[in-house]
């Protein structure tokens, strides 16, 4: 099979499912030509992309989307040459979905029942087109740590506002008014869209007096290394599509509480799910009593349920599925 690939966004969810790919099957992945001249050059450029994925999805049986965005926009208003299988993670359903000819694709795999939902909310005649393949991470490098418990708590994401990282910090604060036994680490790199939320957080911190309360970490390149430090492991989005990070830490056997955006029980059990900073905090200090044991016992359960759910060779398998029977339909 000629299998052609597609992306411009970040490879953070792909860079397994390509190599894969690239095991498999006879895998190109298209580039972007950019010409920079005095006069016209947006013009020309919009000519080349046109032109070139064009070009490109005609040389291929099956070209892979791995987001539902610009260029999937625009491959759908071109002549159709080649199968389209196309993966939507979360933002592509409120910014490009209504741009896109729909018609012309032939497989849409969404990461959530939440988030195939949505789609087929907007789109209900594409029923059959969709399936829904969670993300998921490659156990092998996150294994279960034996750290012994000392109140450390952790967020790792893209310092946005949609992760709600300065809500957290003041949740942080009220936990202190309670039990000042609790360190908070935050992990992730400043986006350069919001570098007004990236001060305020570290302004916060300092204005409420826990600087040697909270730790920023800015970019984490090895993850894996960095989990075994926490013990309760937080996610405070307001929207996911299904949110790696906290799989990982799972993986780790780190304890997660996710506030409940849609999908979230997806992710982790009930008992797992929080809506306000109160109830947050309550389970914060229900957990931090728990027994050693009984810690260790929900450690492992928790390592199990991201072995089970979140395993990224089934993941791989199921698309690598979902790519064959379309080019066999091709072939039909």
């Amino acid at each position: 099979m000629r299998l052609g690939v597609v992306i411009e966004e970040t490879w953070d969810f792909f860079q397994e499912i390509y190599k894969d790919f690239s095991n498999n099957y006879q895998t190109s992945l298209f580039h972007r030509r950019e010409v920079k001249l005095p006069f016209f050059y947006t013009r020309l450029n919009r000519y080349l992309l046109h032109h070139d994925l064009k070009k490109f999805m005609s040389d291929q049986d099956v070209v892979f989307f791995e987001w539902a965005s610009e260029l999937l926009m625009i491959a759908t208003h071109l002549p159709k040459t080649c199968m389209i299988v196309t993966r939507l993670h979360r933002y592509e359903l409120y910014k490009w979905v209504n741009l896109i000819n729909w018609d012309a694709v032939d497989k849409v795999i969404l990461v959530s029942q939440a988030k195939q939902q949505e789609f087929l909310n907007r789109f209900p005649g594409l029923c059959m087109k969709t399936a829904v393949i969670p993300v998921s991470v490659p156990l092998e490098k996150y294994t279960l740590s034996n750290k012994v418990f000392h109140g450390d708590i952790g967020i790792l994401c893209h310092l946005t506002p949609r992760k709600r990282v300065y809500d957290l910090i003041l949740t942080f604060f009220d936990l202190l008014e309670q039990n000042e036994n609790f360190h908070l680490h935050i992990g992730g790199d400043d986006h350069s869209t919001y570098e007004d939320y990236s001060l305020a957080l570290r302004s916060l911190v300092s204005d409420l007096g826990i600087g040697h309360k909270v730790t920023f970490y800015g970019h984490v390149a090895e993850p894996w290394n960095w989990y075994p430090k926490i013990d309760i492991f937080i996610s405070n989005s307001y929207s996911e599509g299904l949110q790696v990070a906290p799989m990982e830490a799972m993986a780790c056997g780190c304890y997660p509480l996710v506030h409940r955006w849609r999908g979230a029980d997806e992710l982790v059990p009930e008992e797992n799910l929080y809506f306000s900073s109160q109830d947050l905090i309550s389970r914060i200090i229900a957990y931090s009593k728990t027994s050693n044991d009984d810690k260790q016992l929900i450690r492992e359960r928790i390592r199990s349920i991201a072995c089970e759910k979140f395993n990224i060779k089934e993941t791989k398998a199921r698309i690598r599925s979902i790519v064959e029977d379309v080019n066999e339909a091709l072939r039909a």
